[in-house]
């Protein structure tokens, strides 16, 4: 009976999201139903000392980030910084080369730090003129943009800077730096079975003689405006915020611990000293540096252009990190109090007979993952439940935390993009299909992102690199 209570309040999230309404208002909702039904007394305590406080915890965490890389996504392509990091990489690689050309475009983008909703947004028009003109299917966008944003750049390649990349470390007290080897091995497997698969698919599109508007069950929705080819600003300068991005997050995950050591007593004015596990938030505070000097590059680059624009767009971005920092947390919320009940325990305990334990963790993370549809969430759940039993199980075995960190960052990123996870509805509303259009793709992107993760599991195991 405990078992049915989880998989039934699970279950009923799950749909619900996949409903399209909220999952601020719902997950409390069916968290606290699992509780009413092991134990109705335990309703309000477990919402003030569970669920609101794994929220409070998640938000104070996390949300310098989410807000700092949506405003720096946003003036990027407010700068038109995007628009010329586009079009320079189709000039490179040629517009029949269409596919390829928006994977690296989003890659780029990503791997910089802007936001993968951001990205959805900002290169949609791009591929939808490039699909158009090569009379490649509207239909193979979606899984081509998955491929690009939501998979070895959000929590494969080292250094990255989003989110999924930054949870682990405050449970294992790593960098993004985390097992270069392992997440270069995942990341390139990831990018040439993404690509053969796609290439396959437009083949097998073109044999059947289908065009870009062929095959849609609601018909051509969300078309963009034409490309216009204004002038545009020079790549080069339009690229630096990234790799200055990139540069600094690393500069600043060494500067850290040895300016403040490994733990640091903040005491303001006459108050008592407040202690800091440095460990915890040094890749945190790494990369808000990162992202907040990036900010200010992005301004002092290209004040004219974004300068009547700014307030209304710095508007926008805070409303939408907002909006994906709450609904992330909410599930955090709802996964701490799963956590709680019996039948997680039961649940917990049977994943535990995994023996392997690298197995263990990337089945447990993408599990979670996939129930909550949500990488961040899913992963925060699954670490804030059983990061001390992974770590027990990986000194036992000898396995360094870094590989822990990469085993988890990856598995998030994969079964979370099940039909009710937010990004997955987002790329969809954004280019105008429905999941029987295009649903088909971004799930085989899905399967060969969550083998990836087995894949740099063998690779430690073989060689011994990480």
């Amino acid at each position: 009976m405990n078992i049915l209570i989880v998989l039934f309040a699970l279950g009923l999230l799950i749909f619900i999201a996949y409903r399209g309404f909220s999952v601020i208002l719902f997950a409390p909702i069916c968290a606290l139903l699992a509780v009413f039904l092991t134990d109705p007394m335990l309703v309000s305590p477990a919402y003030l000392t569970i669920f609101m406080e794994k929220l409070a915890g998640f938000v104070k965490l996390y949300f310098p980030v989410f807000m700092l890389g949506a405003i720096f996504g946003k003036l990027i392509e407010l700068s038109g910084f995007s628009k010329s990091i586009v079009s320079s990489v189709v000039k490179l690689i040629g517009a029949k080369r269409a596919m390829l050309s928006i994977v690296i475009v989003c890659s780029i983008l990503t791997y910089g730090g802007v936001s993968l909703f951001v990205v959805v947004f900002a290169v949609y028009p791009f591929a939808a003129e490039m699909f158009r003109q090569v009379n490649i299917p509207k239909r193979l966008i979606p899984g081509t943009i998955a491929l690009g944003a939501f998979t070895f750049t959000m929590d494969s390649l080292p250094g990255t800077p989003q989110i999924q990349n930054i949870i682990p470390t405050s449970f294992f007290r790593t960098t993004t730096w985390a097992a270069p080897w392992m997440g270069t091995v995942g990341a390139l497997f990831i990018f040439v079975a993404g690509m053969a698969y796609l290439e396959f698919r437009r083949r097998q599109a073109a044999a059947a003689g289908e065009g870009y508007s062929d095959r849609l069950i609601r018909g051509l929705e969300n078309e963009p405006e034409p490309f216009e080819h204004e002038k545009l600003p020079n790549p080069i300068l339009a690229i630096s915020p990234l790799i200055l991005v990139f540069v600094l997050n690393a500069l600043f995950t060494h500067v850290i611990p040895d300016l403040y050591g490994s733990t640091y007593d903040f005491i303001l004015g006459t108050g008592k000293p407040t202690p800091i596990d440095i460990g915890k938030v040094k890749a945190i505070w790494a990369v808000q540096g990162a992202l907040l000097i990036g900010v200010l590059s992005v301004v002092a680059f290209a004040l004219k252009p974004i300068r009547g624009k700014f307030a209304e767009g710095s508007k926008l971005a805070v409303a939408g990190s907002l909006l994906a920092t709450m609904n992330t947390a909410s599930e955090y919320g709802f996964g701490g109090i799963i956590a709680a009940l019996p039948g997680f325990a039961l649940v917990a305990h049977f994943l535990e007979k995994i023996p392997n334990p690298l197995i263990n963790e990337a089945i447990t993370v993408t599990v979670l993952a996939g129930i909550t549809g949500s990488a961040s969430g899913g992963m925060s759940i699954a670490l804030a439940a059983m990061a001390e039993t992974f770590i027990a199980n990986a000194q036992a075995a000898g396995i360094p935390l870094e590989v822990l960190h990469r085993v988890a960052a990856m598995a998030s990123g994969g079964m979370d993009t099940l039909p009710h996870n937010g990004a997955v509805i987002t790329l969809l509303a954004v280019t105008g299909l429905t999941h029987r259009d295009s649903y088909r793709d971004i799930f085989a992107v899905t399967i060969i992102k969550t083998t990836a993760v087995f894949v740099a599991i063998g690779f430690f195991y073989l060689t011994g690199i990480y």
